[in-house]
């Protein structure tokens, strides 16, 4: 009995202290309403050669509706492509389970904007925003993200989502597959 309590103390304090910090980059209340995002978070990342790409979440509560803003990086000295964001956009989350997750575009086109930087570099920066339907919202507070499928107005791109990674853009570790079990909280 006493090994059973034992290993049940051991389990919530790892439970409680495994637990990630919220750290917004806005959280605003007004008379208007309120709002709060967290700070971007990279949950991709491809470099071949001289081509980059990066894919970075953030959550927001906008008035009670929690919505995932995404926004991604292509960087190339080559022809970068547009991926246009509409209305008939979606990222397709596969859990570890197998289940999947559905996020629907808002009716917002975005075909991002392209900036030269000073090594001569074109950088087409894009974002979209996503809203979670209510089936299998629970899901990814508790079960692992193993694929993402991002549908763009013309092209599909699926990314494999790892347990972890080194990031050579910052050189900071991410742990994408469990960004919504650590960080949808911050949003509810």
């Amino acid at each position: 009995m006493k090994y059973v309590t034992l290993l049940f103390f051991v389990l919530i304090n790892t439970t409680v202290f495994s637990q990630k910090p919220c750290e917004y980059s806005e959280n605003i209340t007004d008379s208007i309403g309120s709002y709060k995002i967290t700070k971007e978070y990279m949950i991709s990342e491809k470099n071949f050669g001289t081509n980059k790409s990066y894919i970075f979440f953030s959550l927001a509560m906008t008035d009670g509706l929690p919505t995932l803003n995404v926004q991604t990086i292509q960087k190339s000295k080559d022809f970068i492509r547009a991926n246009c964001f509409d209305k008939n956009s979606r990222i397709y989350l596969q859990l570890n389970n197998g289940k999947i997750v559905t996020l629907i575009h808002v009716d917002q086109e975005n075909c991002g904007t392209i900036l030269r930087d000073d090594k001569q570099f074109d950088n087409r920066v894009n974002t979209g925003v996503f809203m979670f339907a209510k089936e299998n919202f629970e899901d990814l507070k508790t079960i692992p993200i193993t694929l993402m499928r991002i549908k763009y107005l013309t092209d599909t791109e699926d990314h494999v989502i790892k347990k972890e990674f080194l990031s050579e853009l910052n050189n900071e570790t991410y742990n994408p597959e469990n960004y919504f079990i650590n960080y949808l909280k911050c949003v509810e």
